[in-house]
Order: C-alpha cells, then structure tokens, then sequence
C-alpha cells in the first residue's frame, strides 16, 4: 500500500541539515537493545533488571487495591494518584528536603524549572558543560544567562563580579542570580567543588540549582547524592529515577513556597498527563531497595578496579579524571570513534562512542558507564581491548 506520506515533501532546509549531519559522520539512529555485556546503559546498579523490585512493586499495588493502567489526566486534573504524596514523603525523608514534587522526566523537570523560576531581570550563570535540557529549560526563560568554564569557579566569580558592577545603580527590584551545575556530569563523570560553590551562593545569597542525576544512587550515604554530603541544602536539587534507580521520572527538590511555586507555573507540570501508579510504585520500592543494597559498594568496587586497570595499561592520559560510574577516553575525530565503537560491539561489549556535537569538536570519546554487575574481567577485557587502538 502506497504510504500517504510521499504526498509530502520534507523542506530543502530540513534535508539540507541531515545531509550535513550524514557528511560529519553524526548522525544519529535508533538501535534495538542488545545482548552485549553492558558498558553503555545508565542502569548503574542493575536495578532496572531487578526481579525484587519488579515483584515487590506489583505486589504493592495489589495489596493497595491499585488496579489502574493510567493516571487519567494531569496531577492537577485527574491524575493526582494518592501514590504521589506517599513517594514524596519518602524522597523528603530519604534526600532530607522540605518538599519534593515528581515530574514525567528529568528533561521535564529542567525545563519546567529553567522556564519558570528565573525571572525577567534575573540573571543565570551555567556550567559550559551543562546539560542539553537545561540549557532548553533556559532559552525558555525571561533571565539573562551567561555560561562559565567547566568547575571553574574563579570564572564564575569574575563573571559575577562583572554583572553585580554593572547593575550597582539597580533599584530595589534587583536581579536574583541562579547558580547552576551538575553534581555529576554526563558527559565527562568529573565533580565541581560543592562546598566552595554552596560557600560563594551563601555569601552572596545567590541561588544554587544542581542536577544530580547522576549521582543518586551511586554517591552519598545510600546513594543519597553528594549535596547531602555537605550538609546543606541547595536551592533546587533535580534528582531522576531513570538512572542508578532504573525506573522513570524525575523530582525537583526544595522548599515548601518553591514546590508551591512551580505546581502554579510549571508548564511542563501543568499540562501533561501525570505517571502511572505502576511507574510511582516502582520508584517507591526502588527507593526501598537503596536503603539495603549492597550493590552501590560492588559499584564503587569496579570503578576502583576500572582506574587502577587504566594505570596499569598505561592509559590515564587518554581519559578525563573522575571517579564516577562515567569513564570517558577521549578519540578525536567522529568517523574514528565510531570505528572504534563498532568494533567493541562486534566483540561483544556495548561501549558507545560520543559524538560532536553532542560533545566538543575534538572531544569525541568512548564512553565506559560501569555497573555493579560488570565482572572484573570483562573490564580487564574491555580495557585490554582499547589498547589495540589507542
């Protein structure tokens, strides 16, 4: 049957730039799931596989009478399931927070805080390395925003400096100034200094915003995150459970007046259908399993043994410091990289290659997420491997 589509012409534009994406060797496509040994997925602790979890969520919804395949329309309607307020009352007590409120996802979460708290007037300085949700969130926004140097706070205090000097003849509406980083970063693993950064925003009561997606779960007493290690609060934490807790959605934490805030003008919350119980069941329980599993410790176990594995092959020098599940070696070059990457899977381990311009011309990598259950030796074999080619 002729496909109704061939009556429609995609615009010269359009076409123009896949074909520019193609001429870079960039662009992307969807793969099915493999059976490879896994050094690609965010799933650090193996939880999205879990069968305890996966049980005991179906059970709770059993013994809760919960029998709904849907949330029926947004929280604000509908779709406000009682499961909500018993998942954030657990994310308050568990990342010790005022409140929390739950998105559909982290990129969700970002931009319906980016789009809405910042106002016109105010100004945003960001992390160059920040990610790509954010930085959308942020385009969204009536507030200035200005990006400094990757975990250079020297920069962001010069940058600060500047704006401050050029508004001291402000009136009394003066701008508030959002502070914004990562906890753990994408794409290179590594950790800005937390402490000196909650220093400079106490000081000069600026507002700091970190995205600890990726450390939820793997740092942090139970994998609480690395702001709870300081000791402090942060303005906003964005934590996500499609990572280290291998389920789906995110929460945005804070104050009680800042969840009440973004309930009144959060736009990706207000107008999109809430999750599933069984998708806010599987975030309770997986939040039950954190507090008692022994799989953060065979993590950090393997990401010791990863590094020392790289310092005894001789190839620090071609990796980015950091002692996260996220171990990156730098391969200039998309069509080399990608090589590289095939030639992984085709040996059996799904390591994915990190292409410009998701990252930096000359900044293409391999990208090595660990997991608890990686084996010692399959990090000594994939590790092995990459000597062949670098």
């Amino acid at each position: 049957m002729r496909s109704l589509y061939l009556w429609f012409v995609i615009p010269k534009k359009l076409k123009d730039k896949l074909n520019q994406r193609e001429a870079e060797n960039a662009l992307r496509k969807l793969d099915v799931q493999n059976k490879l040994v896994d050094f690609a997925s965010n799933d650090y602790l193996g939880f999205s596989k879990n069968d305890a979890i996966f049980n005991a969520s179906h059970n709770y919804l059993l013994d809760n009478n919960i029998a709904e395949n849907g949330a029926t329309g947004s929280r604000l309607l509908s779709g406000n399931h009682q499961l909500y307020n018993t998942v954030e009352q657990q994310l308050c007590a568990f990342h010790t927070s005022e409140a929390a409120l739950i998105f559909n996802s982290g990129y969700d979460a970002n931009l319906g805080f980016f789009s809405s708290v910042p106002q016109r007037g105010d100004i945003i300085f960001y992390d160059e390395y920040i990610h790509a949700s954010i930085r959308d969130g942020i385009k969204m926004s009536n507030a200035k925003a200005y990006k400094f140097k990757h975990n250079d706070i020297a920069d962001l205090k010069s940058k600060c400096q500047t704006e401050r000097s050029r508004n001291v003849e402000r009136s009394a509406n003066e701008a508030e100034i959002y502070i914004v980083t990562e906890s753990v970063f994408s794409m290179d693993g590594d950790t800005p200094n937390l402490k000196l950064l909650l220093q400079l925003c106490k000081v000069n009561n600026y507002h700091l915003i970190v995205d600890e997606a990726h450390a939820v779960g793997v740092f942090g007493t139970h994998g609480s995150g690395l702001i709870q290690t300081e000791k402090t609060e942060a303005f906003a934490r964005i934590i996500t459970f499609g990572k280290a807790l291998g389920a789906h959605g995110a929460a945005i934490l804070g104050s009680d007046t800042l969840k009440q805030y973004l309930v009144n003008f959060s736009r990706p919350f207000i107008y999109t259908t809430g999750l599933p119980p069984h998708a806010l069941a599987t975030i309770h329980q997986a939040y039950e399993t954190l507090k008692k599993t022994i799989e953060i410790e065979k993590l950090h176990q393997n990401i010791s043994f990863f590094k020392s594995e790289i310092e005894r092959l001789q190839l620090k020098k071609k990796f980015i410091e950091s002692h996260s599940a996220i171990q990156c070696c730098i391969i200039p070059g998309n069509e080399t990289v990608k090589a590289i990457a095939k030639h992984y899977q085709n040996k059996g381990f799904d390591v994915k290659a990190i292409l410009s311009p998701t990252v930096p011309k000359e900044k293409e990598r391999l990208r090595f997420c660990l997991h608890a259950y990686n084996t010692k030796d399959e990090i000594s074999q994939v590790l092995n491997l990459l000597t062949t080619f670098v």
